[in-house]
This record gives structure tokens, C-alpha cells and sequence, in this order.
């Protein structure tokens, strides 16, 4: 009976695995088949060179994405810069320094923080979060880069803090008493020996948070701006690649060669959050090297 029950489990498992494998390949096969057209007729190099978004009825279009992608990842490092280091040190405080009480207080209001709706977010950051901004920098508006990436730093604080946390907890406690044997003191024992031993799941969780950033649609859709000017700074207004599409898509002629663009706008962000997802398996199968 324990025989079948495996190889029930086994075939479950496989199956699972192929269905993933089914789906990402349908994605990418509908990415791709819709974009072909806007390739056949623009080409590949004038998306990706300089120049606006402009699909104009009204004049010679263009299709550049540089501004958006410029954009998108603007966002997505400033989030990461402030979510970073603040979601590191958190789990490292949540799993090596807390008490179980303070853990049992702090613990929900993470996950209360992941779900918070990415609308609710930006209706803050549109009334509390730009008038602030405008008024520190001495800025007509606080609809910017800047708006966008604090805001979704704060949503990728959740999956951050959740998997790191878990990392940390998971690195055998050999190590920290052999730290602290040898005459480390806590902080450094967590900073010199527990943190990069939990290099790997920290690693994945700062991944999955950059994915997160990279596909934020709603809140940056409610305060970057959305302009498709080239930024030059963090408070300029920007529009990001997935904004793009949530602003154009309810208008855009079926089959049209906008519509076929907007496909390549969604290819983009697919080999964008594919390169993401490989970097972070190539790190999680790194062996976790421990400071001398």
C-alpha cells in the first residue's frame, strides 16, 4: 500500500510539473505569435532604440520602449534599495533577536502588510505621499519615480521579511553556538556567520520581492505619473512597462498594429521576469559561504 501511495504522489507530482511547463509555454507562445506582426512591420530594433511611445492616428507612430523599460527599472531599484535592507534586517530581527512575544505581535502585521490592496497603497500615495514629497524637494508635484518606487518597496516588504526570515531560522544552530564559542559577539555572529549561511533563501526572497516590484501594475499606474519622457531623475514622473499596457489596453483597435505592440510591451516583461527567476536559481543552488 505504501508502494502505490508513492508512485500515486510521484505521478501527482509529475503532472504538476508538466502542467507549469504547459501553461509557461502557452504564455509564451500567445506573447509570441502576437508580437510576430508588430516585428514583421516595425522591426525589432526601433522598439528598443531611441524615441517615445507614440501610437498616433494622427501622425507617423512610433514604438519605442527604452523610456518605459528606463522607467520600470527606476522603480524597481528604488524599491529594492529601500526594501533591501529594511526587509534583511527585520527577519534578522525577527528570527535571531525578538522574543516569542514580540514575534507574535509583529508577525501579522506582515502579513496584514501583503494584503493591503495595491489600489489602497496608491490612494495613500496619491494624498499622503506626493504633498509630502513635493514639499520636502520643493517639487510642483510628488507624483513621480520616487512616489512609485517607496510604495512598492513597501509591498515587496512582505514577501522579503516572510522568506528571509524563514532562511535565517533554517541555518543550523551549530553554527551560531560555534560563533559565539570562538568569541564573536551576537551581532556579529548573525552578520558574519548566520546571514551568509543564509545566503541562498535571502537571495531567493530578494528575487521574488524584484519580481514583485518588476510587475506592480495598480499603484505605480496611480502615482508615477505615467509620462513616456525619457526621466532623468527620481522625480520626474514615469511610466513603466506594465502601466503601459493597463492604460492603453481598453482602447486599442483588436488586431491593429498598436494591439500587436502592446503584445511586445508584455514579452518584454516575460523575458524581463524569466531572467529575474534564473538569476535567483542560479543563486539558491550557490553553496552558502561563511565569513572568516
Amino acid at each position: 500500500m505504501p508502494a502505490i501511495t508513492e508512485k500515486i504522489m510521484k505521478i501527482i507530482f509529475w503532472l504538476s510539473g508538466m502542467a507549469i511547463i504547459f501553461f509557461l509555454a502557452g504564455i509564451m507562445f500567445t506573447l509570441l505569435s502576437n508580437s510576430i506582426p508588430a516585428f514583421e512591420e516595425i522591426g525589432l530594433k526601433p522598439f528598443f532604440t531611441d524615441g517615445v511611445w507614440r501610437p498616433s492616428a494622427f501622425a507617423e507612430p512610433t514604438y519605442s520602449l527604452l523610456n518605459m523599460i528606463m522607467g520600470t527599472f527606476m522603480v524597481t531599484a528604488g524599491a529594492l534599495a529601500f526594501a533591501v535592507p529594511v526587509g534583511i534586517a527585520a527577519a534578522a530581527y525577527l528570527s535571531e533577536i525578538a522574543s516569542p512575544w514580540e514575534r507574535e505581535f509583529f508577525k501579522p502585521i506582515v502579513e496584514i502588510l501583503a494584503g493591503i490592496p495595491s489600489v489602497v497603497l496608491g490612494f495613500i500615495g496619491l494624498v499622503v505621499l506626493a504633498p509630502l514629497l513635493a514639499a520636502v524637494f520643493n517639487i510642483p508635484s510628488g507624483i513621480n519615480a520616487l512616489n512609485g518606487a517607496i510604495l512598492v518597496g513597501v509591498m515587496a516588504l512582505p514577501t522579503i521579511i516572510t522568506l528571509a526570515e524563514d532562511a535565517i531560522t533554517a541555518v543550523p544552530g551549530e553554527y551560531r553556538h560555534a560563533s559565539l564559542a570562538l568569541g564573536a559577539t551576537r551581532w556579529q555572529t548573525i552578520w558574519k556567520v548566520t546571514i551568509p549561511a543564509a545566503f541562498s533563501g535571502i537571495s531567493a526572497a530578494v528575487m521574488l520581492g524584484m519580481g514583485r516590484a518588476i510587475g506592480e501594475t495598480m499603484t505605480v499606474l496611480m502615482v508615477t505619473g505615467n509620462m513616456i519622457a525619457r526621466p532623468t531623475s527620481y522625480l520626474d514622473s514615469v511610466r513603466t512597462l506594465s502601466a503601459n499596457i493597463a492604460v492603453e489596453i481598453g482602447d486599442v483597435v483588436f488586431n491593429s498594429l498598436h494591439f500587436h505592440a502592446l503584445f511586445v510591451v508584455g514579452l518584454v516583461l516575460f523575458m524581463i521576469t524569466f531572467i529575474v527567476n534564473l538569476m535567483a536559481d542560479i543563486l539558491i543552488h550557490r553553496k552558502p559561504e561563511v565569513n572568516r
